[in-house]
C-alpha cells in the first residue's frame, strides 16, 4: 500500500527545478467555483491569459494552450508542422533533448542527432552535456543539405537536465547564414518566465513551454507559440494529428474559447501568473533569477564541486547542476537531504544520473529559502562524507548580502 503519512513539521523545501513551488496568490485565484467553458465570462478569462501568453513569450504571433504537460506541447510542435518521413535535425544537450528526439523517431520522422564530441577531462562526463547547444555545427550540416531535405531544426533553450541556457539567437544566425528554409523549434519549458527569451526577435517558429516552472503553476497545461512560417507549415502538414492541431484551435480562440473541455481553474491560475509577472516586469523577474543563480554558484564554487554546465557565458538562471565526487552516489546524497532536512532536491538524468544533483532557483523563491536549501545541501554531502573545501552557505550569504536585489 502506498504510504501518504510522511508529514514532517514545518515547510517543506521544494528546490527541484520545476514544478516549482507555487505561490498562495496563485493557488487562491485557482480555487475559484469553475464556470461554464462555453460562457461569456469564459471569454474573457479566455482572451486575457492568450492575450498575456504574447507579452511572456514577446510575440506578436497566436499562442496555443494545451491542457497537457510540455511533451505534449513538443507532440504537437513536431506534429503541426512536418509529415511522416521528413528529415529533422536535433541537437543533443542533455536528458529532455535526446527524449524529444526520441518522441520525434516514433512520430516515423527522420531524425539526426549532432552533439558536441568528447569527454570532460575533469569529471568524466559528455561534453556535449556540460556546454550549450554549438550553432557551427548546425550551420555546417545546414550548409551541406543542399537538397534542403532537413525540415526543421529542435534545440532545447534551457535544458533543465544540465544547467544550460543555449544562445537561440545564434541559432538563427546559423540557419540563415546557411540560407536554409529548415523550421526553428525550440524548448523552453524551464525557461519561460524565468529567463529571457524573445519569440519573434529571435526568429523562432515553434516554441514548446510549460506551466509548472517559471510561470509557477502546477503541471497541467503547455504551450506553443508560433510564427507566421509555421503556420502555413501546418497546412500542408499529413501527421496524424487531431487534439493537437492548431487549425480549429487557433479559429476557437479569435473569441476566447477553445474546441474542447480547457483546464479552466489552471487557466484561472495563469492569469493571475501572468498579472504577478507583468506587473513587476520581465526584464526584473530576469534579474532576480540571475541574481539567485549566481548565490547558488558561489555557494557551489566555495564547495569545490563542479558546476554541470562547464562554461559560465551559458549559465542557467533556473537551476545549477552539482557534480558529486568520483564514487560519490548523488542519488544517494539527495536522499540523505530529503529524509534528514525534508528539502527535494532534482536528480541526475540519463548519461549523468548518479553524477549530479540539480538545485533550482526559480518562481516563488527568495534568498532566505535558497540558504536554507543549500544548508541542507551542505549538510548532507558532509553526512555523505564529501570533503568541502569551505562554507557555500556562508559564500552565498555574502553574495546576498553584497548584491542588493534592485526591483527597478
Amino acid at each position: 500500500m502506498l504510504k501518504l503519512d510522511f508529514h514532517p513539521t514545518g515547510r517543506h523545501f521544494l528546490q527541484i527545478p520545476g514544478p516549482s513551488p507555487v505561490p498562495d496568490r496563485i493557488l487562491r485565484a485557482m480555487s475559484l467555483p469553475t464556470i461554464d467553458h462555453r460562457g461569456p465570462e469564459f471569454a474573457v478569462l479566455g482572451k486575457k491569459v492568450l492575450g498575456d501568453l504574447k507579452k511572456i513569450f514577446k510575440t506578436q504571433q497566436p499562442v496555443v494552450i494545451y491542457p497537457a504537460s510540455g511533451t505534449g506541447a513538443w507532440e504537437a510542435a513536431l506534429a503541426n508542422v512536418l509529415s511522416p518521413g521528413d528529415h529533422v535535425l536535433m541537437y543533443e544537450s542533455g536528458q529532455f533533448a535526446t527524449l524529444w528526439q526520441k518522441m520525434a523517431s516514433k512520430l516515423q520522422l527522420e531524425t539526426e542527432f549532432v552533439a558536441k564530441p568528447g569527454v570532460d577531462a575533469q569529471t568524466g562526463l559528455p561534453l556535449s552535456w556540460r556546454h550549450g547547444v554549438d550553432a557551427s555545427l548546425i550551420e555546417a550540416r545546414l550548409v551541406a543539405d543542399k537538397a534542403h531535405r532537413i525540415k526543421a531544426v529542435c534545440v532545447v533553450h534551457n535544458e533543465t537536465s544540465t544547467g544550460v541556457t543555449s544562445d537561440i539567437a545564434a541559432v538563427r544566425r546559423a540557419i540563415d547564414a546557411a540560407k536554409h528554409p529548415a523550421l526553428l523549434m525550440v524548448d523552453t519549458i524551464s525557461g519561460l518566465a524565468s529567463a529571457d527569451y524573445r519569440h519573434d526577435e529571435w526568429g523562432v517558429d515553434v516554441t514548446i513551454s510549460g506551466s509548472q516552472k517559471g510561470l509557477m503553476l502546477p503541471p497541467g497545461i503547455s504551450f506553443n507559440a508560433l510564427s507566421v512560417r509555421a503556420i502555413d507549415a501546418s497546412k500542408t502538414s499529413t501527421m496524424p494529428k487531431a487534439f493537437w492541431a492548431w487549425d480549429e484551435m487557433l479559429e476557437f480562440n479569435k473569441t476566447g474559447y477553445f474546441p474542447y473541455t480547457p483546464s479552466t481553474n489552471l487557466l484561472y491560475g495563469l492569469a493571475e501568473a501572468c498579472d504577478m509577472i507583468l506587473e513587476q516586469g520581465l526584464d526584473v523577474v530576469f534579474a532576480r533569477h540571475q541574481r539567485w543563480a549566481a548565490g547558488v554558484r558561489a555557494a557551489v564554487n566555495a564547495w569545490g564541486l563542479p558546476i554541470q554546465c562547464a562554461d559560465p557565458n551559458v549559465y542557467s538562471p533556473v537551476l545549477t547542476g552539482v557534480v558529486t565526487p568520483q564514487g560519490v552516489d548523488a542519488d544517494q546524497v539527495r536522499k540523505t537531504i530529503y529524509e534528514r532536512f525534508d528539502c527535494s532536491l532534482g536528480t541526475g538524468l540519463g548519461k549523468i544520473k548518479g553524477r549530479m544533483f540539480r538545485i533550482g532557483h526559480l518562481g516563488d523563491c527568495n534568498d532566505l529559502t535558497l540558504i536554507a536549501a543549500l544548508a541542507a545541501c551542505e549538510m548532507g554531502l558532509k553526512l555523505s562524507g564529501v570533503k568541502l573545501a569551505d562554507s557555500g552557505v556562508q559564500a552565498a550569504m555574502d553574495y546576498f548580502k553584497d548584491h542588493a536585489f534592485i526591483t527597478t
